[in-house]
């Protein structure tokens, strides 16, 4: 049984989905680890991860719209305005989705969907480097 960590940094241009299912599969390639649990935690609070369509990226531009129809930036609705009219709204979509995601490793092939990747969901609508923590466990 090993365990091993690594950290995946993604500069976000603002609002969106960001595929990070390649850099993911690139370092876990690059391991010896068969088989196991890969726990993927990002390390900020106004984004979050999801597993989502890659096929149709009329999904990724859907899912963002209903997300900013759900939670307005509207700084009249929110008392935590201190870094402008995302701040909150970005704090509560975070909320709603994923901090972190959880997935079985089998035979050296990380076990997705065939239409399934990974997404950095960035709340925000200015740029960020966003940092993934991986902590692979397995044989």
């Amino acid at each position: 049984m090993q365990q091993l960590f690594h950290e995946i940094k993604i500069n976000t241009k603002g609002q969106g989905l960001y595929d990070f299912t390649d850099k993911t599969i690139s370092w876990i390639n690059g391991q010896k680890i068969e088989n196991g649990i890969l726990n993927i935690n990002i390390l900020h609070t106004s984004a979050s991860l999801v597993i989502q369509e890659n096929a149709d990226p009329d999904v990724l531009h859907d899912l963002k719209n209903f997300f900013d129809k759900t939670v307005p930036m509207d700084n009249k609705l929110y008392k935590h305005t201190t870094e402008g009219k995302d701040d909150m709204p970005a704090h509560i979509k975070a909320a709603l989705t994923n901090n972190q995601l959880t997935l079985s490793l089998k035979n050296k092939k990380l076990m997705l969907g065939t239409w399934q990747a990974l997404y950095l969901f960035e709340h925000r609508l200015e740029k960020h480097t966003r940092i993934l923590s991986h902590h692979l466990i397995g044989d």
